[in-house]
């Protein structure tokens, strides 16, 4: 009988932050760089899918989706695993919203916390659509993701500037994150 070697540690490098920063652009520009994948943004499809009406007690399906969606890019990716939001997002909305969030959802934003946090600043023009609704708070909205951050004592990296800038700060600190766990 022949030895099975344990499957390799694939890292999760999470993209959070307000509306409109870019997140889903340099997701995807991150896993053709590395040659693996990115997840989906389930709280976008689901919100888009309901017209944009979401109520307290949609935080549980999106959480399950958002979960769902992030383990289907693990167990795909290589190496790495870059992951467009994830439930730290969804504990900040649900608190911004209804001043309140799900222990279990908090609990397994936790458990479930990514290597890396790539928090996208704001300093890029906002784009309206029908899933986005706080162009207006931008400010207040991306204080909410460094405090939550900061909260949960994750590690993360603030990608500012121009697209190429970001994906440059943003390529510098992956390969960081993976020299690091290559010698853990």
């Amino acid at each position: 009988m022949e030895a099975q070697l344990p499957p390799a540690r694939v890292a999760r490098v999470v993209l959070t932050g307000s509306e409109s920063t870019g997140k889903t652009t340099l997701a995807h520009r991150l896993a053709e760089h590395y040659g693996t994948v990115a997840s989906r943004e389930f709280v976008r499809e689901y919100a888009l899918a309901r017209g944009n009406q979401l109520g307290f007690a949609d935080h549980g399906p999106i959480a399950r989706g958002q979960m769902a969606a992030e383990d289907a890019a693990v167990a795909e990716a290589r190496r790495v695993a870059f992951l467009d939001t994830d439930l730290v997002s969804t504990v900040v909305y649900c608190a911004h919203y209804y001043g309140q969030c799900p222990a279990w959802i908090a609990e397994a934003a936790a458990s479930r916390a990514g290597d890396l946090y790539l928090l996208m600043n704001i300093d890029v023009p906002w784009v309206a659509d029908p899933a986005r609704d706080r162009g207006d708070r931008r400010d207040e909205m991306h204080a909410l993701f460094r405090d939550r951050l900061d909260a949960m004592g994750l590690p993360y990296v603030e990608i500012s500037g121009t697209w190429d800038q970001r994906f440059a700060a943003a390529v510098a600190a992956v390969d960081a994150l993976l020299a690091r766990l290559k010698t853990a």
